[in-house]
């Protein structure tokens, strides 16, 4: 009788450990207030190399310029991340390569992306050119991550204070930005 109970118990407790490792990895999934994905999302258009024309600081691209982000297809139908920057400290390059699935459906420009692991973090492009896909401003979990990617490494003053206004009245530190030397 005490086994069976021992082994209702350790049960329980295993699918409480799951429950809790399964919420912990999917809040990092969310999206800062306000910031909705874009609707007709086409991956297809999207893929291929962006450079990176702003950000929010973080240690994982701190030091670094001439950043960019290249995206191709994968295998099993997610999305390969291959992001490179030089370090300028060190004068050397470096890269990382990640993966990224659609967290709803592949027409909402809402995916999550894993560097390390079987944690992810948010992928929201909040703004698209539909047009041409030619500039993206994306965001992350909260209002800690941002960035402003382009085709081209040089936008228009009009695009930058338009990512600027967009992006401060979504409640993101305008003033903390980071613009990347692409040269």
């Amino acid at each position: 009788m005490i086994e069976k109970g021992l082994n209702h118990l350790m049960i329980r407790l295993k699918l409480a450990c799951l429950v809790l490792v399964s919420s912990g990895l999917s809040g990092c999934l969310g999206a800062p207030e306000g910031v909705y994905p874009v609707q007709n999302f086409q991956l297809e258009r999207y893929l291929g190399q962006w450079y990176e024309i702003a950000r929010l600081d973080h240690s994982f691209e701190r030091g670094m310029s001439s950043v960019s982000a290249t995206y191709s297809m994968r295998e099993d139908g997610g999305v390969v991340v291959l992001n490179a920057g030089f370090m300028d400290e060190s004068k050397q390059w470096r890269q990382a390569e990640g993966k990224a699935y659609f967290v709803q459906t592949p027409d909402i420009g809402h995916l999550k992306v894993s560097f390390f692991g079987p944690f992810y973090g948010s992928y929201i492009i909040f703004e698209l050119d539909s047009v041409d896909y030619q500039y993206a401003f994306v965001a992350g979990m909260d209002t800690d991550y941002l960035w402003f990617l382009s085709r081209s490494p040089e936008v228009s003053d009009d695009l930058v204070n338009h990512f600027i206004e967009l992006s401060a009245t979504l409640g993101f530190d305008t003033e903390s930005l980071i613009f990347v030397d692409h040269r």
